[in-house]
């Protein structure tokens, strides 16, 4: 199933149960410097935070006594090179991993001060914050790839993969490479490192094993290139839970990094991944990179039709994709279609062959479709008869058109 980040709700955005649907839509290249986390070459516990990676910037370290140094200039021409906390993944011997069955977009990206482990009862305050639905500790530090410094996380495979953006998500063999102690990095990592999958290759940390590289994929987070399993982390010396992430939906992200900030101190250093500065080209084959720019791509297709109508409509039917499952009515995916409208309105949105009810890159350009065939790019009334037409609620039609319009406040 594919998947994308979800934006963040407008607030205030009230949450509310699933409309019974009727019919369609729930039927009812400069770089910015950025933030990092680094691991100085053959030291163990000692993590950064600092400007730049390997898509640009420049790197400074904080050691396990709390000083900063300078990381060392190579001489190595571009050619570059974890264990977090959580539940145990139900990993099988051959790598597999559990299915992918929900997305948990990270609004807020942060990382301990002076290099130490984020301690359980901080991570424990930061769950208790408003509206925090997820939160995902990490084991990370710097190591050295190809006489590179490349920023990494040690991560639990199964869960891990629900906070990626959606190409790499529902990319199962990636993260069954990873489930098998491969590492996997991110495109622009792989291209100047120059790395091939099936190779393996020396990590230099506090132990320098040999790692076959599993393949790349997007990782939507600022400085971050490179992920291995939590028992190769743990091999390397990588920092415990020295990094959190954090999601709460109808939360203003610049205020939930300030509170993840008062909770993690001072030296802390805490990302809002929603911030301009931090969103990229999205390394998905030209794809949107999460479903804000899904929803500004799909209504393109409908003269006249906003984007924030469809965010609307995305939020109350799945809450961006977290709730695609099948709905008492029968209704499936992230615009929850019924099979049967599916079969008029399906659309192939990202050119794969196949109108998946499930995927986001079909969903939501069929929910266009739907609503645009119904006269929802001619506004006011048609537009509310485009809404009521796979939901005779007038409730419903109302919640939407009134969510619609704290997206535009927001995100005008």
């Amino acid at each position: 199933m594919g998947l994308v980040v979800a934006p963040p709700s407008p607030p205030p955005s009230p949450s509310s149960p699933k409309a019974s649907p009727k019919g369609s839509p729930k039927a009812g290249k400069a770089k910015a410097r950025q933030r990092r986390v680094l691991l100085p070459v053959g030291a163990a516990a000692i993590a950064v935070l600092a400007a730049g990676s390997l898509s640009g910037g420049v790197y400074a370290v904080v050691s396990g006594h709390g000083k900063a140094d300078p990381v060392a200039k190579t001489t190595a021409e571009p050619p570059p090179t974890g264990a977090p906390t959580g539940p145990v993944t139900n990993v099988a011997d051959s790598g597999q991993v559990a299915p992918l069955r929900r997305v948990v977009p990270p609004d807020v990206l942060a990382v301990s001060g002076g290099g130490g482990s984020i301690g359980p009862a901080q991570i424990a305050k930061i769950r208790k914050l408003g509206k925090v639905r997820d939160v995902v500790a990490v084991a990370g530090g710097a190591v050295q790839l190809q006489g590179r410094a490349v920023n990494t996380f040690a991560v639990d495979p199964s869960s891990f993969r629900s906070w990626t953006p959606p190409g790499t998500a529902k990319k199962t063999d990636l993260w069954a490479a990873l489930a098998a102690d491969q590492f996997v990095v991110s495109p622009t990592a792989a291209e100047q490192l120059q790395l091939a999958k099936g190779f393996q290759y020396p990590i230099v940390a506090k132990s320098m094993p040999n790692v076959m590289m599993g393949g790349s994929g997007s990782l939507g987070l600022p400085g971050i290139d490179m992920l291995v399993s939590r028992k190769t982390g743990n091999d390397m010396g990588l920092v415990p839970n020295v990094a959190i992430m954090v999601n709460a939906p109808g939360v203003d992200p610049a205020k939930l990094s300030k509170a993840v900030g008062r909770v993690l101190g001072v030296g802390a250093n805490v990302v809002n991944l929603h911030d301009r500065k931090y969103q990229s080209p999205s390394d998905n084959g030209g794809k949107p990179g999460s479903y804000l720019d899904l929803y500004k791509q799909a209504a393109t297709g409908c003269p006249g039709l906003s984007w924030t109508v469809l965010a609307a409509i995305g939020q109350v039917e799945s809450d961006h994709g977290r709730n695609a499952g099948r709905s008492s009515a029968g209704a499936l995916g992230p615009m929850q279609f019924m099979p049967a409208t599916w079969k008029t309105y399906g659309v192939d949105g990202d050119h794969d062959g196949k109108a998946d009810i499930m995927n986001p890159y079909d969903a939501v350009p069929a929910a266009a479709k739907y609503l645009c065939a119904n006269g929802a790019g001619k506004g006011g009334k048609q537009l509310y008869r485009a809404i009521w037409h796979y939901n005779h609620a007038d409730w419903y039609v109302q919640k939407v058109l009134a969510l619609a319009k704290a997206y535009s406040t927001r995100f005008s």
